[in-house]
């Protein structure tokens, strides 16, 4: 197992436009990158709501059978990472029901973190579920409301919300954008002539050519219909500092995005250099750990007037479907995504960048590979500091016991991955690279949570309520 953290999901979704479900289709394909589980498309074709969804890539969940069944010009979609609940297809997004005011889908990104505890009242009212996701909450939520249209139902039920969430909401009458107050996840508004696209990244929008218009504002909701573009916000009486993911920058988006106003692959380039400073090493090479370490190692090589290598070559085509090999060759798993180039390796003093150190078994396995590729001597750079805490809000790392930075020191640490030298960036370092740190949640790192949470915090409270999850 890859000892990498994953993202919760990635967002798309179009309204008007006579290949809603295609363009939707590229989208998430673009965004891919944010989940590997599970995808689903919804489409709205008058009143009729049209659903495909699958376990698996984009590519292997969607063929053009399905899409010719996928009707209407307008359409939402989800790439799934599990951050709640298990791995299953009925825990798939988007979510579709009807309820007394019609049709509704939902797509999520991010982590409710009272979930457990808005679960309980709602069966304790005689509400039902299906899944073991918290964002069925948020669908039960707006069917329990009185009030005469979907708008108001769901401008009543997301004040009652804790934690991360950007959301798409589709209905026959309407596409709806949320951010919650904190602005934790992403999620941009583009245009393509005169259909509006909603994204978790701007790379979904360059794919199928739309304009970036703007971000949706933390605590904001985009209305979009037949009337045009509206903008409410329903936390008026909340006045919440935006708290970004910054592991956004660190590790999860694509470089070629643009993200919480600030170009991701300079933000790398400036961690890489800022590294560079913090922790200089005598070497002949740097060379980043493929994909998300190219920029910083590239920062790195800059600043330090070190040779710029890609010594590493990634397999791209090692995905969830991958058949993992007979226990007697298991530890040829990581030579399966990364192998190392001899003829650039052998003899050279490497510094290796990439982007942080979650359990430290693969980044271990790694630099055994160089060594055997005949690397003199190896010196392991982290892009971001040592990540000593879990996060809950929509981010799947392991239990902060698993974590290697929170059970041993640097030099443990450094001893345990058998590298020469070790040297993390600085949270100081890593505030240096965005433009506006005092906007980004940093808890990860620090310890220090922006929004408190209790039980809801494990990843599988809701399927232990349901007697269905790991006890």
């Amino acid at each position: 197992m890859d000892d990498r953290p994953k993202e919760a999901c990635g967002l798309f979704g179009i309204w008007s436009h006579r290949d809603a479900a295609r363009l939707t289709y590229l989208g998430l394909y673009s965004l891919q990158h944010r989940g590997e589980e599970a995808a689903g498309i919804v489409t709205s074709q008058g009143r009729k709501m049209h659903s495909h969804k699958g376990q698996g890539l984009v590519s292997e969940v969607f063929h053009e059978e399905a899409l010719r069944q996928l009707p209407g010009r307008a359409a939402i979609g989800h790439t799934r990472y599990s951050t709640t609940g298990s791995s299953h297809l009925k825990n798939a997004q988007p979510l579709l029901v009807t309820y007394a005011k019609g049709s509704v889908a939902l797509a999520h990104n991010g982590n409710l973190v009272n979930a457990y505890e808005l679960r309980r009242m709602l069966e304790g009212s005689g509400s039902i579920f299906q899944t073991t996701i918290d964002s069925e909450i948020i669908l039960h939520l707006l069917a329990r409301s009185t009030h005469k249209t979907f708008e108001e139902d769901l401008m009543e039920s997301l004040p009652m919300l804790k934690g991360a969430y950007s959301l798409l909401c589709l209905t026959p009458d309407g596409l709806f954008g949320c951010r919650d107050p904190n602005g934790f996840k992403p999620l941009c508004l583009g245009k393509l002539n005169k259909t509006y696209v909603l994204a978790s990244e701007t790379c979904a929008l360059d794919l199928i050519g739309a304009r970036f218009v703007r971000e949706v504002a933390p605590g904001e909701v985009l209305v979009i219909s037949s009337s045009g573009l509206r903008s409410l916000f329903p936390f008026k009486d909340q006045t919440v500092q935006p708290t970004h993911c910054l592991f956004e920058h660190v590790y999860f988006a694509r470089p070629d995005s643009r993200l919480f106003g600030e170009s991701v692959q300079a933000v790398r380039v400036k961690l890489g250099r800022q590294l560079a400073r913090e922790h200089p090493a005598k070497a002949d090479l740097v060379m980043p750990i493929p994909d998300s370490g190219n920029f910083a190692a590239l920062g790195f090589s800059l600043e330090s007037q070190i040779p710029f290598a890609l010594g590493i070559i990634r397999n791209h085509y090692v995905g969830r479907t991958f058949i993992q090999p007979a226990q007697e060759i298991r530890d040829l798993k990581v030579r399966v995504k990364f192998n190392p180039i001899r003829d650039i390796i052998k003899g050279q003093r490497l510094v290796v960048v990439d982007d942080s150190l979650i359990r430290g078994t693969t980044t271990r396995a790694r630099i055994k590979s160089l060594r055997e590729a005949g690397a003199k001597e190896v010196h392991m750079r982290i892009s971001c500091p040592p990540t000593s805490y879990s996060c809950f809000y929509g981010v799947d790392f392991p239990t902060r016991k698993e974590l290697i930075a929170n059970r041993m020191s640097l030099e443990e640490i450094r001893k345990f991955i058998r590298a020469d030298t070790l040297g993390y960036l600085s949270l100081e370092g890593l505030q240096k690279g965005v433009q506006r740190p005092e906007r980004y949640c940093t808890a990860c790192w620090t310890g220090q949570y922006p929004i408190p949470f209790g039980e809801e915090g494990d990843k599988f409270a809701l399927e232990k309520h349901a007697g269905e999850g790991p006890q």
